[in-house]
């Protein structure tokens, strides 16, 4: 395998460096308190990756199992535990730990634990995530048709 092809093509290189220091607010924060933090959105990233720290309270919540088409999405575990399905089994995870699903790979996560957990999503390529997240609370008040529209729109496919 080699490099791609250079993107950036000048002699002196580039001040564009972002920094978001841990204390910043969160982007978006649902009903029960847990929050996303879009630390580098595929826009940001210019489609390359999106990163996002997700912070879960103690009470149970989570996506069901489902599979991405087109992105890859993967785990990094950096605080307390979450049980994440990696299409086989339940794994229950402690900080450090790290999980890799490839495009089509079933997948779900939960923090079941009873105690707050913390962790890094990534996604590659870099799809506008953002949409989704802000989306998922208006679920229910969606028709069946809106649901399934919304889903395919980001490209999210429940096992079922």
């Amino acid at each position: 395998m080699s490099y791609p092809s250079p993107k950036y093509l000048g002699e002196d290189g580039e001040l564009n460096a972002t920094y978001r220091p841990v204390g910043t607010a969160p982007d978006f924060t649902y009903a029960n308190g847990n929050t996303v933090h879009y630390l580098a959105t595929g826009k940001s990233t210019h489609g390359q990756f999106g990163l996002y720290r997700w912070v879960m309270g103690p009470k149970p919540s989570g996506p069901d199992p489902h599979f991405h088409r087109s992105i890859s999405e993967s785990f990094f575990i950096l605080s307390g535990s979450v049980r994440i399905y990696d299409g086989q089994r339940w794994i229950d995870t402690e900080p450090g730990d790290f999980v890799h699903v490839p495009e089509g790979g079933v997948h779900a996560f939960r923090n079941e634990s009873g105690a707050p957990a913390e962790m890094l999503l990534h996604f590659a390529p870099g799809a506008p995530r953002e949409a989704y997240f802000e989306g998922l609370p208006e679920l229910g008040s969606m028709s069946d048709d809106e649901r399934a529209a919304f889903m395919l729109e980001h490209d999210t496919f429940w096992i079922g």
